[in-house]
């Protein structure tokens, strides 16, 4: 699993990387203006049909199946069924795509009823000509299925690099020469085009693996049917999940001008440790779960073991990333996005948001595995129930935070948008908890051991709080925040990793001895 986790780890660090320098020369030339959020708000309704049908929902409903027969060796059933779903996937996103493009006008009131005029026309037109490469992420995402479950994962998850590099030379070459709402057409063309990019650069290696695949509808295969009968729930469950992240981006357009970018910037940063720790893990551990063999009571012990160890994995690095955003988040986010349009007042206003965020960070990272194992078992309907309980929640419980206690208060509309990503996290929270507590009637009992716990959570305080004073106190202030930040991160990592190496935590040890070996040799 480690080093499964770990080549995921690595291509989605560089490829979230790739997503940073991005967003920075977004925020270079937007900032957090109209043409901003016109932008952020239209990437919505395509990223909702890329996750719907892409790459989760091919995760729980394909990859199970697929793995499973490459497992029994059963190869060219594997390579039939490969087939019959990407020819699937290719005339559903067809459809959708077309369909899409003339049903936008309809879409953008759904998600952002709060734009009226200019704003608005921009971000029908944004969305119009994003369709088409909605497309090529849900067919990318047919391709990582089956790299995937021939454990080859680094591919699939580098790929984002090229989309991101298309879209950072589309908006260094075009930035300086055009107005915010023209460039915002021009960036949307690059994102089309780098769309087409990570498919093509997927697509050899997906049809060199998955041997003799050719355009099929063969819907008689029963495995083509199981992973239809899973698809379903699968879609709807993925689709209430995303439905909640709709939801803020909607409540967002309803607050002051800028809340819909510093929702989007501090989501940047918020997803960054969950998808190179969460899905990295997540990813990795879901072809080996579904490829269990033995008896109930073996594939129950198995799973309970595979899953414990990769939820201490995932905490040990995402509990300090919770704190580092508490703390050290100003100069993070400082480090990354101030620039051009991007002033200390725009900083200011994402750590606040990004605060928000990490209400919830740790359930949503420790919550995907949780469901992967659901979709080990080919279970797909549990994680629904309590995903559909979890976007009930996200919607009460963001219209009290975002428009009611900041007024309570007596808090201007700017609190509104941390509002909205603190709520999120406490959903997140009670479907973690269901989640957890189902999936232990089933496998028997998982979870942190409360001393692990304890141990992570001071060990990256105290580690923070010194990082803290350095970028704050102890380092000129004269300095350049990207200076001051890197020192008091790596003051804070070094120290984490340390005190988590003296006081015995697993995870660090093993870190820190791979490295000695490694200067050794």
């Amino acid at each position: 699993m480690k080093n499964h986790a770990f080549l995921v780890g690595i291509a989605i660090f560089l490829s979230r990387i790739a997503g940073l320098v991005r967003e920075r020369v977004f925020a270079h030339f937007f900032g957090n203006s109209a043409a901003g959020d016109a932008f952020k708000a239209a990437l919505k309704i395509p990223n909702f049909l890329q996750n719907l049908f892409g790459e989760g929902v091919l995760s729980a409903s394909f990859i199970p199946v697929y793995a499973q027969l490459l497992a029994k060796k059963h190869d060219e059933e594997a390579a039939k069924v490969a087939s019959v779903i990407g020819s699937l996937m290719f005339l559903m996103t067809s459809v959708l795509v077309i369909s899409g493009v003339f049903a936008t006008p309809v879409l953008i009131d759904l998600i952002a009823p709060g734009f009226e005029g200019e704003k608005r026309e921009l971000t029908i037109k944004i969305v119009q000509i994003l369709f088409p490469g909605t497309g090529f992420l849900v067919m990318s995402a047919w391709c990582l299925g089956i790299l995937n479950s021939h454990k080859k994962f680094f591919l699939s998850y580098v790929a984002p690099v090229i989309w991101n590099l298309t879209i950072i030379a589309t908006l260094v070459a075009w930035g300086s020469r055009q107005t915010q709402f023209d460039l915002a057409i021009t960036v949307a063309w690059g994102l089309v085009a780098g769309s087409f990019l990570q498919f093509f650069v997927q697509l050899p290696s997906a049809l060199r693996l998955g041997k003799k695949i050719l355009p099929s509808l063969d819907l008689k295969l029963s495995s083509v049917t199981t992973v239809m009968s899973n698809f379903v729930p699968v879609v709807v469950s993925r689709g209430v999940v995303q439905v909640s992240a709709y939801i803020d981006s909607m409540l967002a357009s309803l607050l002051p001008t800028g809340a819909v970018s510093s929702l989007a910037y501090a989501q940047t940063l918020y997803l960054l440790p969950v998808s190179l720790f969460g899905m990295s893990v997540s990813a990795a551990e879901l072809p080996s779960m579904s490829q269990a063999v033995g008896s109930d009571e073996e594939i129950r012990t198995y799973l309970q073991g595979r899953l414990n160890r990769g939820l201490q994995q995932i905490a040990f690095f995402v509990i300090p990333s919770v704190v580092a955003f508490l703390l050290l988040g100003d100069l993070i986010v400082g480090a990354v996005f101030q620039t051009g349009q991007f002033d200390a007042n725009s900083t200011q206003t994402v750590w606040m948001v990004l605060i928000g965020s990490t209400v919830g960070l740790l359930a949503s990272t420790l919550g995907r595995l949780y469901s992967s194992t659901f979709y080990s078992l080919k279970d797909t309907r549990t994680p629904l129930k309590f995903a559909i309980i979890r976007v009930i929640a996200t919607t009460g419980l963001g219209v009290l935070f975002a428009f009611y206690i900041p007024k309570w208060m007596g808090l201007s509309q700017d609190w509104g948008t941390p509002g909205l990503t603190a709520s999120a996290g406490i959903a997140g929270w009670i479907e973690f908890y269901m989640l957890r507590k189902s999936l232990n009637k089933k496998i028997g009992e998982t979870g942190l051991p409360m001393k692990f716990q304890f141990k992570v959570w001071a060990i990256a305080i105290v580690s923070a709080a010194v990082g803290a004073a350095a970028g704050r106190f102890l380092l000129p202030q004269q300095l350049h925040v990207i200076v001051r930040a890197v020192l008091a991160v790596g003051t804070y990592g070094v120290l984490y990793f340390g005190l988590g190496y003296f006081f015995q935590v697993e995870q660090a040890q093993g870190f820190i001895q791979k490295v000695l070996r490694r200067l050794k040799r």
